[in-house]
């Protein structure tokens, strides 16, 4: 590949000094003809300055008319996603891509309208397509994440996701990156390369989710009872749910394990994912304030010293 571009280097310069001859030569024959018959050369001068006026007032109604004609494709676009409930990240993805498709197009129009070849344009971006494509890579690679994310689906918008070290809401979808909107009203744009090829925990995917809480309480207290209270409170939020629910289970209150300075208690409920953090720190709240009042302790680290007497 560096082979190709030092081979194309002397044939840039080539054209690049054919140019600047061809400009000096009809300078050159402008100013013998200035010299020779002014009034012709001034003519011809005022010739194709109207020309380029001309196709100046075309480039830029062309422009004005095809920017207004971009704007009528994006409303239009959104009027038929809204119409057809399109999933808002997709929706949101297909419009800026369309939009820079479009942009892009209308550029080389107005550039052609004005005279400019662009065939020589294209010529010269094949040329540096190498150097182009390095400069886009990062911006490649985030439209092909866009696409995988598009065609797999892995989230949508409303979605509340856990990536790259950040978690929010998804609000927008845009061909390189996924816009979060966390819980302190912060802003986080992932890029969509990264974030493709990397873990993605999305906790609105099903409609139920389970609460885990361990209770640490002191030893000696009585196990039975301790379930009986913490089944209680469990019974008595009707945000928590049972068997009968669909993608639920009946709450698991146990003895999870004996620590080294007290016994631990494993409360598993399932909630609606909507209600799981208010009916989280309810819970605890409950847990917190209620136990006590029933004759339950939270225990403190503790460590126990044995002294033996030295044996003469």
């Amino acid at each position: 590949m560096m082979h190709l571009i030092l081979q194309s280097s002397p044939i840039k310069e080539e054209q690049i000094l054919s140019r600047a001859d061809s400009a000096r030569v009809a300078w050159q024959q402008f100013s013998e003809m200035l010299a020779a018959d002014p009034g012709t050369a001034l003519q011809q001068l005022g010739q194709k300055a109207v020309q380029f006026g001309l196709k100046l007032l075309a480039a830029l109604l062309i422009y004005i008319v095809g920017a207004w004609i971009i704007r009528r494709v994006k409303k239009g676009l959104q009027h038929v996603f809204e119409k057809r409930n399109t999933e808002r990240a997709m929706a949101t993805f297909i419009s800026s891509a369309v939009s820079i498709l479009l942009t892009a197009l209308l550029i080389v129009v107005v550039v052609s309208t004005l005279g400019v070849n662009t065939t020589s344009i294209a010529a010269l971006l094949a040329a540096g397509g190498m150097a182009i494509g390095m400069a886009l890579s990062g911006t490649l690679q985030n439209f092909a994440g866009g696409l995988m994310i598009m065609a797999f689906k892995p989230f949508k918008a409303g979605d509340y996701i856990e990536a790259q070290g950040y978690a929010g809401t998804v609000t927008d979808v845009t061909i390189v990156g996924t816009h979060l909107l966390t819980f302190d009203n912060r802003k986080v744009i992932l890029p969509n390369g990264a974030l493709s090829n990397g873990n993605i925990v999305n906790y609105s995917s099903f409609p139920t989710r389970r609460i885990d809480i361990t209770v640490n309480l002191a030893y000696g207290t009585d196990a039975a009872a301790c379930i009986a209270k913490l089944t209680e409170i469990v019974r008595e939020d009707p945000r928590f749910l049972d068997g009968t629910t669909p993608g639920a289970k009946d709450p698991i209150i146990a003895v999870q394990k004996l620590d080294s300075s007290s016994v631990v208690f494993l409360i598993r409920a399932w909630v609606m994912t909507p209600d799981y953090w208010p009916a989280w720190f309810d819970l605890n709240e409950r847990i917190y304030t209620e136990l006590p009042l029933a004759g339950f302790h939270f225990p403190f680290p503790q460590l126990d010293v044995h002294l033996h007497g030295n044996q003469q």
